[in-house]
């Protein structure tokens, strides 16, 4: 479902997804309409504008969170650092991304989104934490937990970050889906973070996802 103020910002995303076999767009919607129509239609996956004249995103996110069966959301934004994305992500979004993806992108993030994985812009999350010195200052110490994890740890929390599921990340790793969950709980617990999304981005503040951190996850193990 694509949840935004302009009618031609939700049509495009509807062509653009439901070109995909494997995805159907249940429902497009204004703010004012979101939580009545997710309700209605139940999708799996929530494509949400975090800035909307009538309800804005947040809104819409927080009550989205509270229904019983609540859909997987993702944050939709212009703007590379956009100031409400941090909060967006403390209140349960899985991740974002810039409305200037590219279409061929799209498909892809939804999948990895119903597959539990977390969508971040990588521009987008840098910039973000560049333009908050202040938030920054405090999760530096959360990163700083980063240094606790084990090699393998590192390395799965690098793909975490970059979005797999834990079935993806067993296939990439050589590892059972159970034993990725066991890493992941782990790395939660050390991290002290409740979800994958604040985990993705403790890695983004300890420089795990540089250039050369992605082409080798297993450096320094």
């Amino acid at each position: 479902m694509v949840v935004d103020d302009e009618a031609l910002v939700r049509s495009g995303f509807k062509l653009i997804l439901s070109a995909a076999d494997d995805i159907d767009v249940v429902a497009t919607a204004t703010g004012a309409e979101a939580v009545e129509t997710v309700r209605r239609a139940a999708p799996d996956v929530v494509l949400l504008d975090i800035r909307m004249p009538d309800v804005d995103g947040l809104t819409v996110l927080r009550e989205l969170c509270t229904l019983p069966q609540p859909p997987v959301v993702a944050m939709l934004t212009t703007f590379d650092a956009d100031e409400y994305i941090l909060t967006a992500l403390r209140s349960g979004a899985a991740g974002f991304l810039l409305k200037d993806t590219e279409p061929e992108q799209l498909a892809q993030l939804v999948r990895t989104l119903m597959a539990g994985g977390v969508v971040m812009s990588p521009k987008a999350s840098r910039a973000v934490w560049q333009s908050h010195p202040g938030a920054a200052a405090v999760d530096d110490v959360e990163a700083a937990r980063v240094g606790r994890l084990t090699g393998r740890e590192r390395e799965v929390l690098v793909l975490i970050a970059e979005g797999l599921s834990n079935a993806d990340i067993g296939a990439r790793v050589h590892l059972s889906a159970g034993t990725v969950k066991d890493h992941v709980s782990a790395i939660l617990a050390k991290l002290r973070v409740s979800s994958r999304v604040r985990a993705a981005l403790l890695a983004q503040r300890a420089g795990l996802l540089d250039d050369g951190t992605r082409r080798s996850p297993e450096a320094g193990r």
